[in-house]
């Protein structure tokens, strides 16, 4: 993946992007027979999409805070997704969620309860990761303004 990533271009003309998540997906969960990523799919696509619709929420409601309209996006665009701006500026908080279900079901389990809720709500409403998405949305507006170029995003570690 790494060679993939020094050679996507503007708007990945190769599908880089896509060959990459292939990998990804086949690698983080190489232990459940068959498993691809498919919101219809096997689990632990429940608990994906339900940690990313709570990442979606989060991160729509960072954008509103920070004076935004989470439905107008810069890459994401559908007159029918009042999330755009959102799905934008979400993608690289997904492995954070991808961690969580990860460990979530390498314990066994594989299904959207109580625990999960909680876990999912606490990985983006603990103050400190509350703290990450402000100034991720606060950085968008500072480029809006053009006072920046650069977005702040966390380092995941």
């Amino acid at each position: 993946m790494q060679v993939w990533a020094n050679d996507v271009r503007s708007g990945d003309p190769d599908n880089l992007e896509a060959r990459a998540a292939v990998y990804y997906w086949k690698s983080l969960f190489s232990h459940i027979p068959g498993f691809i990523r498919d919101r219809e799919g096997i689990a632990p696509n429940n608990l994906l999409n339900y940690g990313y619709a709570i990442l979606r929420a989060v991160v729509a409601r960072s954008l509103v805070a920070s004076g935004l309209l989470p439905t107008l996006g810069i890459h994401h665009h559908n007159r029918y997704n009042a999330y755009c701006l959102a799905d934008d500026i979400m993608e690289p908080y997904r492995p954070f969620v991808d961690r969580k279900v990860y460990e979530y079901y390498q314990s066994g389990k594989t299904e959207v309860d109580k625990q999960f809720k909680v876990g999912m709500l606490e990985l983006f409403y603990s103050d400190l990761k509350r703290d990450v998405l402000t100034k991720t949305t606060a950085s968008l507006v500072n480029i809006l303004c053009q006072t920046s170029r650069v977005i702040s995003y966390p380092e995941f570690k």
